[in-house]
């Protein structure tokens, strides 16, 4: 511990973060920000050149930034997984998706896990920073690690620390979120925090693998639980023509217990669609049910059919049926101010208007074109807005709350808005030309 305090104390530590995506990059910049020397890996070589030249590839980590800590010279990026050999901590920054079956998918870990055993040295430190379930770090990467020949919690360190990235959050940055930290071994667990403690503002180092994995998927089940709930009283306050926005607005003026979730048209993002069902899926073989888990997901996943319902109803008061119908969908990434698409809700009411018949576009000034994904590849095009353009849809359908729309503007010059974020919630004009859902 005395060599690795010092190493990092004279900023001789080299960090490899291995995937250079939402969490990997703005983690790969807090480091290199922080005087280290860090190698970015990732197996995408457009990526790898973008990065190279000085320019982001995620909205929310400025292109200055990149510039500047590649002119320093303390971030490379490489496709050469060979140089791995060459750092002294990798940080293992990959996708955990879920299958189709809603199982999790391991692939990305699993393969990750082999290419570090192939260049694993002696001394290193791995970390896993993917949300997964708890057990993955021991019972997935250990076997994988150890096939090199060398001890886990001997000839290299181990530890879990979870990423609790929040894209476009103007109040916390990857540098100022504390880090929870569990090592396999209490020096594996010191040499972790020692080494976050040069980047990030305040590491709470934790017993185990376990307890630290545990704690993100208690992070991410705590929101899905509370947003399916609002999720369920959008509906049943719809039902009874009480805005449950402004219920919430009324129960947040309540000083103590309570915190305000809000509805939405599905859930986004890498983390609460998918996390929770990592629990699910490990707590069946404990044999126990989690019931709360489950139903909140039934709840979330129902949410994008439950806009279409109310989509065709308000064509139907216009005497138009969905099919045939030509509709703007506003917003395609999962949350307002980012460029992130990830389990975005947006992607399915695409898929579903599509279903049924409806002509479909949409805009999205952070996403100029739609990339494929692993299950979807919706193939499209941002259209540019205008008044004329506007005024040609059915039904502009608000998904997204972007803080660069004009609501008022988009209110005056649409024919039927359906809002699922309260994005018109000011518009005064509103009336009846808006449908909540």
């Amino acid at each position: 511990m005395r060599d690795w305090a010092q190493k990092i104390e004279e900023k001789q530590i080299k960090v490899g973060v291995l995937g250079l995506g939402y969490v990997g990059l703005p983690l790969a910049g807090e480091f290199a920000s922080a005087g280290l020397k860090v190698v970015g890996f990732d197996i995408d070589e457009k990526k790898v050149r973008t990065l190279n030249s000085g320019r982001s590839i995620i909205k929310h980590v400025p292109h200055s930034r990149v510039k500047q800590i590649v002119k320093a010279g303390r971030f490379k990026a490489t496709s050469n997984m060979a140089r791995l050999k060459n750092v002294d901590a990798i940080l293992v920054c990959v996708p955990t998706p879920l299958t189709q079956n809603r199982e999790p998918d391991m692939q990305f870990i699993i393969k990750s896990t082999e290419t570090i055993a192939k260049y694993l040295q002696p001394g290193q430190l791995i970390i896993l920073e993917s949300t997964t379930y708890p057990g993955t770090t021991r019972e997935v990467m250990i076997p994988i690690l150890q096939s090199s020949g060398l001890k886990a919690g001997k000839d290299f360190h181990l530890a879990y620390s979870p990423e609790r990235e929040d894209p476009g959050n103007k109040d916390f940055s990857t540098g100022t979120i504390p880090k929870v930290v569990g090592g396999l071994t209490k020096k594996c667990c010191d040499m972790a925090c020692k080494l976050y403690d040069t980047a990030i503002v305040w590491t709470v180092d934790v017993s185990s693998l376990e307890t630290a994995e545990a704690s993100k998927i208690l992070e991410n089940v705590y929101r899905c639980v509370n947003i399916a709930m609002v999720n369920e009283l959008k509906v049943v306050f719809d039902r009874m023509d009480i805005d449950i926005w402004e219920v919430i607005n009324a129960a947040s003026t309540k000083p103590f217990g309570f915190k305000a979730f809000y509805p939405g048209p599905g859930l986004g993002g890498h983390c609460i669609p998918i996390d929770p069902f990592y629990l699910t899926w490990k707590a069946r073989q404990y044999g126990m049910p989690t019931r709360f888990i489950e139903l909140a997901g039934e709840i979330n996943t129902s949410m994008p059919r439950y806009v279409i319902a109310k989509t065709t109803e308000a064509l139907n008061e216009h005497r138009k049926s969905l099919k045939g119908s030509k509709i703007l969908v506003l917003g395609l990434a999962y949350k307002k101010d980012i460029d992130d698409l990830r389990e975005s809700p947006s992607i399915e009411l695409i898929e579903l208007l599509r279903e049924k018949g409806a002509k479909v576009d949409y805009n999205d000034p952070y996403i100029p074109r739609t990339h494929k994904q692993r299950q979807h590849d919706l193939k499209m095009t941002s259209k540019k807005l205008s008044a004329k353009m506007l005024s040609s849809y059915d039904v502009v359908l608000i998904s997204t709350d972007h803080s660069d729309y004009d609501y008022k503007w988009i209110v005056k010059n649409a024919k039927l808005v359906v809002d699922t974020r309260n994005a018109t919630a000011a518009v005064a004009s509103a009336g009846k030309k808006v449908v909540k859902a």
